[in-house]
Formats: C-alpha cells, sequence, structure tokens
C-alpha cells in the first residue's frame, strides 16, 4: 500500500531530527578536534583533508543523491563547524554579489568572515597584511583565457596557492526595468564585456560599453539609473534589485572561470598530498634558442604531466618573458620531486606558486 503525504512527511520530519542530532555530534567532535588543533598550533583549515573527505563520500554514495550535491552539502556542514573554531576572514573582488564572492563561498561554505575589496590588487594586500587569512582570485577563464592581473600580482607576492575551484559563469542583463528599449549604457568588468562581446554586438550594437571594476560594481550602479544595465549574476540582481532583462548572454554557454585561493605560508603551509594534486610555477629561462623547448624536457623524463603554459611579458624591455606553468602531482611523489629539481636548474628565475589539491 502506497503511503500517504502526511506519512511521508512524518517520516521525512523524523530524519531531519535524526541528521541535527548527527550534525550536532559531529560539531563536537569538531571541537574536541580544534582544541587539539590548538594545543599542537596547528591550521584549523586543512584543504587536503577535506577534499579527501568529499571525494571519499562521493566514492561510496549510494545515491540517489549526486556527487555534486554530496560535495555542497558537506562543504557547509564543515564550514559550520570551522566557524565554531574560528571562522576564516577570505578576501575577494566586491561588492556583494561577485563572481569572486561565489567562488569563495563555493570553496569555504558560507560560514565566513566576508572582506570585499575593489580590485584584484586589494585582495592580494588585504590577505598578506593579515587583515583577511585567505584571498580568492580568478586567474583563468575558458573564453578569454587567463587574468593577467592576477598572474602579474603572483610575481613579487608572498602570497602562495592552497587551493583551486571553478564556477559556471552565467552572465545576465541587469537593469530597472524588464526591457531590453532604451539602455544607454552597459557596465560590467572587462573579461564579462568581453565574454559577452557577441551576444552585445547582436542585440545592443550602439550602446555604449563602460568598463567598471567587477560586475557587482556594475549592478550597483545600473541601480542608480534606469537607461543604464549591467552584466552580472543573479545574485547581483538579487542584491541591487534589478530585473534580469536578459538570461545568459555569455557567448559560450559553458564558460567557466577558475579561481586560486591565496594566502601567507604562516597561515597555512602547502597542503599535504591528496591524490589529486597540482603545483604551480613560475619560471624564465635565458633568452638562447631552444630554451623554452628545454623546459619541457624534464617534465617528459620523469612522466610529469604539465596542464597550463602560459606566458607573460617580463617588463624588461628586452623581450623576455615569465612562463606560468601547471603540472599533475605533488613534490612528495620522487618523480615530480625528480622533474621540479631538474626544471629549477634549467631557469634564470623559479617560483613555486603553490601545491594544492585539484578543484571540483
Amino acid at each position: 500500500m502506497a503511503k500517504t503525504l502526511a506519512q511521508l512527511r512524518t517520516q521525512i520530519d523524523a530524519a531531519d531530527r535524526e541528521l541535527l542530532a548527527l550534525l550536532n555530534r559531529r560539531a563536537e567532535l569538531a571541537n574536541e578536534v580544534g582544541e587539539i588543533k590548538r594545543a599542537e598550533g596547528s591550521p584549523v583549515f586543512r584543504p587536503e583533508r577535506e577534499a579527501e573527505v568529499i571525494h571519499g563520500l562521493q566514492s561510496s554514495n549510494p545515491g540517489p543523491l549526486k556527487p555534486g550535491n554530496v560535495a555542497s552539502i558537506w562543504r557547509e556542514i564543515m564550514s559550520a563547524c570551522r566557524a565554531l573554531e574560528a571562522p576564516q576572514r577570505v578576501a575577494y573582488l566586491g561588492p556583494a554579489g561577485t563572481f569572486s564572492e561565489e567562488a569563495a563561498l563555493r570553496f569555504f561554505g558560507t560560514s565566513i568572515e566576508h572582506v570585499p575589496c575593489v580590485n584584484f590588487d586589494e585582495v592580494f594586500r588585504a590577505t598578506a597584511a593579515g587583515t583577511a587569512e585567505f584571498g580568492v582570485v580568478p586567474v583563468e577563464n575558458s573564453t578569454e583565457g587567463v587574468v593577467a592581473r592576477s598572474l602579474d600580482l603572483f610575481l613579487n607576492s608572498p602570497l602562495h596557492i592552497v587551493g583551486e575551484t571553478s564556477l559556471l559563469v552565467r552572465h545576465n542583463l541587469l537593469r530597472q526595468s524588464n526591457s531590453l528599449e532604451d539602455i544607454e549604457v552597459v557596465l560590467a568588468h572587462p573579461q564579462a564585456l568581453a565574454q559577452c562581446q557577441g551576444w552585445l554586438n547582436t542585440h545592443l550594437p550602439d550602446v555604449e560599453r563602460r568598463a567598471v571594476s567587477s560586475n557587482a560594481e556594475g549592478a550597483r550602479l545600473a541601480a542608480t539609473h534606469p537607461a543604464w544595465a549591467a552584466i552580472a549574476s543573479e545574485r547581483a540582481g538579487s542584491e541591487f534589485g534589478l530585473h534580469v532583462a536578459a538570461h545568459a548572454i555569455q557567448d559560450d554557454a559553458f564558460n567557466r572561470t577558475r579561481f586560486a585561493v591565496i594566502c601567507l605560508p604562516q597561515t597555512l603551509q602547502a597542503p599535504q598530498a591528496s591524490g589529486r594534486d597540482c603545483v604551480s610555477l613560475i619560471v624564465s629561462v635565458p633568452n638562447k634558442p631552444g630554451a623554452v623547448h628545454d623546459l619541457l624536457v624534464p617534465l617528459k623524463t620523469h612522466g610529469v604531466s604539465m596542464t597550463r603554459f602560459e606566458s607573460r611579458p617580463a617588463r624588461s624591455g628586452q623581450w623576455e618573458y615569465f612562463f606560468y606553468v601547471d603540472i599533475q602531482g605533488h613534490p612528495s611523489q620522487p618523480n615530480v620531486a625528480a622533474a621540479l629539481k631538474d626544471l629549477q636548474g634549467l631557469c634564470a628565475f623559479y617560483k613555486v606558486l603553490g601545491t594544492y589539491p585539484v578543484g571540483d
């Protein structure tokens, strides 16, 4: 005999009470862990441990919850438990409603102290100065490539990368009215304007495109003028009371942005191996024939896979370049350690940006 709606709701209520009791039990255990960490001087946040927990649960999950749902739920549980010890202060490009804020919440969960910043430079400064324990900055977009300013800031920064996350970025046209008529200005971060230029050329070809410090700042400004529109997230629209005049206007339907989580080494040292890790480097080589080719030889010799290779001008006036390289693996693996040692011997400049678990 099929259960009635009332019976199912009674069972759900009972399951919720069981869940709450178990969650409180987990929080009590987390408090005990926190006491041990404080006595040892260990960090509250261990990204490799959290990644290990989530991947283990996803692997053993019998369903019907999807792996992404499991990750989201447990990230929030761990965020709430961490906050009982000490909520993390996290810097990101503000104001409220940016994709950077969304990336911070995706990585750390919602139980954080928000430190919104006016630009990427300020995110690095706030994190290096200790105003924030961690920072979150975009480093790469699937449509427009690298975020140049973020990469340039890494060059002379004491911060290192301890984690990463990526977002499926859906840009929306937001304004005070639900219409495409009588728009005079479209405001957005330069990256968002570039990612939506095809749609803008087709639907608003004669409208001024004005670059601002962030998409959420564009949404804030659009809320002050009826003839202005912004390109931003639905969260930004809700934050500033704007209508979505057009949904998902990005030129690439699968547009994704990758974000790096950064901090001082004394805040958190390089995470231990999680089994799914990445090493990020900045290197330069002497300006001679075959020098760039030689960079790849140690990786091939030791069987290490390279997942990213980007160049940025060294700004020396001599047509020299820095190369930003990501490789798979962890320095605790003998072949990775050997490849890094050989690679360093070939470089005029060599800096490890970070070793961290690969993001979802």
